[in-house]
């Protein structure tokens, strides 16, 4: 075991980011039980240690390239958790929201959370269209992160609706995202925000392209979007 953290701690420091004995525990402890419980259900093809530190964990963390995450941050899609877990265990000041629509999968992250003894971190069911509707969520988060498989227009309205005024939304992507990002452009624009950086960056010790995108909520979303569940992904704004 103490290899196992002594890997995740140098992992990390490639990144600028020292772990406490107790984070790297964390990390170890998440690792754990995402193997175990991927044996009863699909949460992640990668199982591997290494390869889950680097396309998980780290991936999960390279929004440092962008910012520090601060306030309420919520994880749209969050799947297995990521990145939304990582990020609260290295930033614990942070106020994390997890938002699944598969129930299973929330229950698992419900594991995590008192196994790891994450405060201030919950973890919910449902559907963005649903929620961003609540006023409790609409325009409360100053983050909205997602890893989730969707592209950027429909990605947009699932997200740019949880963000206020002069948050953040940033979606992790592949590097090839040019034609994507031109067709994600008048999403961006009738759903308030505007495009402040792209940062294309390669996991490290790997040759993994990836891409965050930087979009600043700079007005109000209309109270018409998100369009009612599914209209997003089958009529994307293009």
């Amino acid at each position: 075991m103490y290899d196992k953290l002594k890997q995740i701690r140098d992992a990390f420091q490639m990144l600028s980011i020292s772990l406490t004995d107790i984070q790297a525990e964390q990390f170890f402890s998440y690792y754990e039980l995402l193997i175990e419980k991927n044996k009863l259900m699909n949460l992640t093809a990668i199982t591997e240690f290494q390869e889950v530190i680097c396309k998980h964990f780290l991936d999960s963390l390279m929004i440092c390239r962008l910012a520090e995450p601060k306030g309420r941050l919520l994880d749209v899609g969050t799947g297995a958790g990521f990145p939304g877990i990582p990020l609260k265990i290295v930033y614990p000041q942070l106020e994390v929201v997890l938002l699944d629509s598969l129930n299973k999968r929330v229950n698992f992250l419900g594991e995590v959370i008192e196994k790891l003894g994450l405060e201030n971190i919950m973890a919910i069911h449902g559907r963005a269209e649903d929620l961003a509707k609540k006023k409790e969520y609409r325009e409360q988060f100053d983050f909205c992160v997602s890893r989730a498989v969707a592209n950027l227009s429909s990605l947009s309205e699932y997200c740019l609706p949880f963000v206020k005024m002069g948050g953040y939304f940033i979606p992790y992507k592949s590097c090839k995202i040019q034609e994507e990002l031109k067709m994600g452009e008048k999403a961006i624009f009738l759903l308030g925000g505007e495009m402040m950086k792209k940062e294309d960056f390669e996991l490290p010790d790997s040759d993994i392209s990836r891409c965050l995108l930087q979009i600043k909520k700079v007005k109000n979303t209309p109270s018409n979007y998100p369009r009612k569940a599914g209209m997003p992904t089958k009529e994307p704004l293009f």
